[in-house]
């Protein structure tokens, strides 16, 4: 779901490394600048991607979804608070067999200030399918640790084994349908709801 770009030069290695605890405190870190820098716009704030599933390994990356009703209003605050917007990106993929406009996968994308560690900011739609992906697709794999080993080792073979890691979403994101095709089923078999905010 273009959850995690990559910014790597064609020859460059791609580093995952082993789940860090301190990601959480980090993320808590930053939530609490979003939301100074965003107030009531962000209706939610939550972790998400690979730092936020234990025992996964991932870029040293935090990946943070924010939520809101309307993007114009967030994107200006954001830019105000020194985030940097990323023009080039503008939606998700949009996963294949799903129904909708193009336009329901729509986002606006940030990274961060100059001296702040490295993070990637998906601002989405309340309601909106790419919202709901990002959260039932980490509660899914937070639920069920296997897969969630399963969905780690991926992405260890992946990063040894692509010649040009600028490939590794264009890979991984088919990947990451297959589990949020069964992270859906789970919700709804489950009565899943989204659980509170992380921020």
């Amino acid at each position: 779901m273009a959850a995690e770009p990559t910014t790597a030069k064609p020859d460059t290695a791609l580093e995952l490394v082993d789940h860090r605890r301190g990601w959480t405190d980090e993320f808590r870190q930053l939530a609490a600048r979003l939301r100074s820098a965003l107030g009531s716009a962000a209706l939610r704030i939550d972790h998400v991607g690979s730092t936020s599933l234990p025992g996964i390994p991932a870029k040293d990356i935090l990946d943070v979804q924010v939520t809101v009703a309307e993007l114009a209003e967030a994107c200006a605050a954001l830019r105000s608070a020194g985030f940097v917007e990323r023009s080039d990106i503008r939606s998700d993929h949009v996963p294949p067999g799903v129904d909708g406009a193009a336009a329901d996968w729509s986002k606006a994308y940030f990274t961060e200030p100059t001296g702040l560690r490295r993070m990637n900011i998906h601002v989405r739609l309340a309601d909106r399918p790419n919202q709901r992906y990002a959260l039932v697709f980490r509660d899914y794999l937070r639920s069920h640790p296997q897969s969630a080993h399963a969905y780690g080792e991926l992405k260890r073979r992946l990063a040894r084994s692509l010649a040009n890691v600028a490939d590794y979403p264009d890979v991984k994101d088919p990947a990451a349908d297959l589990v949020y095709l069964a992270a859906e089923a789970w919700a709804r078999q489950s009565g899943w709801q989204p659980p509170p905010s992380d921020g």
